[in-house]
């Protein structure tokens, strides 16, 4: 399940079909979840196909400035860094506290505040609790929210993408003491996934070729 999974509001699960009360009304005036994120805006490969195309960077030019890596249940992850004082903002909010990249937003800032649970291969999403401060909330279709091309196509990638860094999590949990095996394949994750620059048009079938590249590696250890 999604990390996430204690903070659902009101126990329900919803499907990308289900209407939920969430809409901020263009989130007018506020900012909020855009500032003091820490490390919690993780990038996955849609989102650095999107964010490496639309802003004609590379994946190591964003590294420079607006992304860093971290450590997570020893799996290197990107995500978006915060800069500025105290908490911090998201480097692509602008001067007026907009959202730069909006069309192409990350996985996580399209979700918010909503959650995402994963349970036998199903993908299913949760109301977080008191995490959007916006009064006045109106219903919306999580579909219409996410506003993502192809739902289906997508969620089928976020059930795969949770799978295989769950089964990294795990095998670097049971094998926390070959720290070399465990960089090296850090390593050939991040060249694989997201160093590897993604130039077909369709991002689903490039993505599965990748998949594949790293289940030969798994094998093989």
């Amino acid at each position: 399940m999604n990390r996430d999974i204690l903070d659902i509001s009101d126990g329900k699960l919803y499907g990308n079909n289900d209407m939920v009360k969430i809409s901020c009304h263009d989130c007018a005036g506020c900012s909020s979840c855009c500032q003091g994120m820490g490390d919690s805006i993780w990038l996955d490969p849609h989102d650095v196909s999107q964010l490496t195309k639309n802003l004609g960077k590379t994946m190591e030019e964003l590294l420079a400035k607006e992304v860093e890596l971290h450590v997570e249940d020893g799996l290197i992850l990107p995500n978006l860094k915060m800069q500025g004082e105290g908490d911090g903002h998201c480097s692509f909010l602008d001067e007026q506290g907009r959202c730069s990249i909006h069309s192409f937003r990350p996985g996580y800032c399209r979700l918010f505040p909503l959650g995402r649970n994963y349970e036998d291969e199903k993908l299913t999403y949760f109301v977080l609790k008191d995490a959007c401060p916006a009064p006045n909330k109106s219903k919306v279709k999580i579909m219409k929210w996410l506003n993502v091309p192809n739902i289906k196509a997508y969620e089928k990638f976020l059930v795969e993408w949770h799978g295989i860094t769950k089964r990294l999590r795990g095998y670097y949990e049971e094998h926390m003491e070959e720290e070399a095996v465990i960089k090296a394949i850090n390593m050939q994750f991040l060249q694989i996934f997201y160093l590897t620059p993604y130039v077909e048009e369709d991002f689903y079938q490039e993505f599965e070729i990748r998949m594949k590249e790293i289940e030969k590696l798994l094998a093989r250890i």
